[in-house]
Formats: C-alpha cells, sequence, structure tokens
C-alpha cells in the first residue's frame, strides 16, 4: 500500500482492520487463528489481509526487540569494490540502528538470486539491495517484506528504489574532455547486458551535446583484465582516440594498465575517466579521474528507507533517493 506521492510504506495491521471493518484486536485474534471470533469474521480480515498483501513483521508478532530487526543485503559481487564499499555503508548505518544484516552474493546470477530470496523471505523483515529480477518475481518471492532497490528504476508502488543520477557528472567529464581538445573520444561499456547501459546513453547524450559522434564503444567485462581488453580492441578500431569514458572505475583502472602496455603515455596520448568513485582510484597510478559517488549515501539512504517503510513512517520520496555524481579530476585525465 503506498501513500500517494510519498512512495511506498508497509502496509500495517490498521489498514486490515480498516479494510474489514474490525477492531486491531479483531485482526490479531484472526491471524493467529484464535476461536473468540466467528468464522465469517476470520475468513474476512485473511481476504483483506490478502488483499492488501500484509505480512506481519517478526517484530510486530513478538519473536523478536526491535534491536534485533533482520535485514537482508544482496549484493550482486562482493568482488568488485564498489559494491563492498556500498555493502559498507549499509552495515554501518543498521549497525547504528543496532539492526542484524546478513550479505548475500548472488554473483551477478539470476538463478542464485531467486534462490537467496526464497530463502531470507522468512528469516528478515526487509530486503535491500541489488535485485534484477522482474517485479513480479520479487513481488512473489519477497511475500510482502518491504524492499528497497539500489540503482534500479522501478514501476510497482509496493517497492523502493535508491537511484543513481549521473547525468550531470558524466556531462562535465566530456565537456572538461573537450575543452582540453580532445574530439575523438570512445567510451568502454559494460557487457554484461544485451542493450546499451544508462551510463552510455548519459554519455552519448554529452557526445551529442558537445557536437561529436558518440561511435566509438567497446564492451567490456567488470573487471580489471576487462578493461584492457576492451581498451586494447577500441584502440585497435579506432587508433585516433585520444580519451575514454569507462563504465566503472576497476574498468578504468584496466584501460590504465591496457594503455602503459600499449606505451602510451597517460594523460598525454590517452585521457581515462572513470565511474564510481573508488577510493582505490586515488591509489593507482596516475590517480583516477572519475565521476564520482557518495557510496557512504548510497548505502545509508538504502537503510534510512527501509527503517521508515518497517516502521511505517512516511517513507522518503522518489526526488530524496537520489544519489546524485560529480566529476572529480585526477591526474588521469
Amino acid at each position: 500500500m503506498a501513500s500517494s506521492g510519498t512512495g511506498p510504506r508497509r502496509v500495517t495491521i490498521d489498514d486490515v482492520a480498516r479494510t474489514a471493518g474490525v477492531s486491531r484486536q479483531t485482526v490479531s485474534r484472526a491471524l493467529n487463528d484464535k476461536d473468540e471470533i466467528g468464522v465469517s469474521t476470520k475468513q474476512r480480515v485473511l481476504d483483506a489481509a490478502l488483499a492488501l498483501g500484509y505480512r506481519p513483521s517478526r517484530f510486530a508478532r513478538g519473536l523478536v526487540r526491535q534491536d534485533t530487526i533482520s535485514v537482508g543485503l544482496v549484493i550482486p559481487d562482493l568482488l568488485n569494490p564498489f559494491f563492498t564499499e556500498v555493502a559498507a555503508a549499509a552495515l554501518d548505518a543498521a549497525r547504528a540502528r543496532g539492526w542484524h544484516v546478513v550479505v548475500y552474493d548472488t554473483g551477478d546470477r539470476i538463478e542464485e538470486e531467486r534462490g537467496t530470496l526464497e530463502v531470507i523471505a522468512s528469516q528478515v523483515d526487509a530486503v535491500v539491495g541489488y535485485l534484477s529480477q522482474p517485479e513480479d518475481e520479487i513481488a512473489k518471492l519477497t511475500r510482502g517484506l518491504p524492499v528497497v532497490l539500489i540503482d534500479r528504476e522501478y514501476r510497482a508502488e509496493r517497492f523502493s528504489s535508491i537511484r543513481i543520477d549521473g547525468e550531470e557528472g558524466v556531462h562535465a567529464a566530456i565537456r572538461y574532455l573537450v575543452e582540453s581538445g580532445h574530439r575523438r573520444i570512445g567510451m568502454l561499456d559494460h557487457a554484461g547486458r544485451s542493450e546499451p547501459s544508462i551510463r552510455h546513453n548519459w554519455f552519448a547524450g554529452a557526445m551529442c551535446a558537445c557536437g561529436l559522434d558518440a561511435g566509438s564503444v567497446s564492451r567490456a567485462d567488470q573487471s580489471v583484465e576487462g578493461g584492457e581488453n576492451a581498451l586494447k580492441e577500441l584502440l585497435a578500431a579506432h587508433p585516433d582516440v585520444t580519451a575514454v569514458f569507462t563504465f566503472n572505475d576497476i574498468i578504468a583502472i584496466g584501460a590504465l594498465r591496457a594503455a602503459r602496455r600499449l606505451g602510451r603515455q597517460l594523460p598525454r596520448d590517452l585521457a581515462v575517466i572513470g565511474f564510481d568513485g573508488l577510493r582505490l582510484g586515488a591509489l593507482v597510478e596516475p590517480p583516477l579521474s572519475t565521476v564520482a559517488l557518495d557510496t557512504r549515501g548510497l548505502g545509508g539512504l538504502a537503510v534510512e528507507q527501509a527503517a521508515r517503510l518497517l516502521t511505517g513512517s512516511s517513507p522518503l520520496s522518489r526526488d530524496e533517493l537520489v544519489v546524485r555524481a560529480e566529476l572529480r579530476l585526477r591526474e588521469s585525465a
């Protein structure tokens, strides 16, 4: 159930009581299969609970104290430092509330993700993280739990999502490269999807805004090796490219390594700008320019929204659930 204009909130026992036309106590008796109410009343309550998608939390059932609320944090790949940073931020925010967090690494595999959701639905009070299932499948697997998605647009009102808006940051990066004299700018996009990523769309829009063609694109696995291979392919096909923007910082670090092995001077012969803002980017040589996200804000917002959904408080609106990225220049560009 959602409050119009403010995003989703968790269906409460009061919602069920209003729909069924009974008291909170009657709802509690019906859901706990007590004998003090009539059969028809009990069925009316159960029908209302089912129609509303009501799921009594473990806290509401008296099985746990508030300080032992449990949240399932679903991460696609903990070997990727970006997801590790987001997970660490979410863990810190949950720990500050006294919550218990169970972290699940799905290996970026949809079947593993589905199995994870099937397992945790009865063990946690809310689910937070990166989910790639269709929304109706998520709804079925999570059985009425509050769900906070990260970096995903959603349609169903029962979900909430933390959105990443990197468009302005990517436009700033491309403008900087153009102002620095670059005209042949390529991109290393994520190879894990059949269609171009949203970051590619931001890149293409920025190139168009600067009056440039955005055709020089290579696809990369999300790894250092993937970045290396993709840059070699890009430069083999387009040797006149003098700057690249990459889907993320890990791919960019691979591009830096490949450029050095190809004898390119950085950033004189090739400028590289990543996306994410990993701490690791400041430690490589040369230090990586990047369109940086606030990973702590990303994890913290997700936990804050989960807390609001769990308690029935007014949830953060879509406009409040946005983490924006900004250009952070270092020595690679």
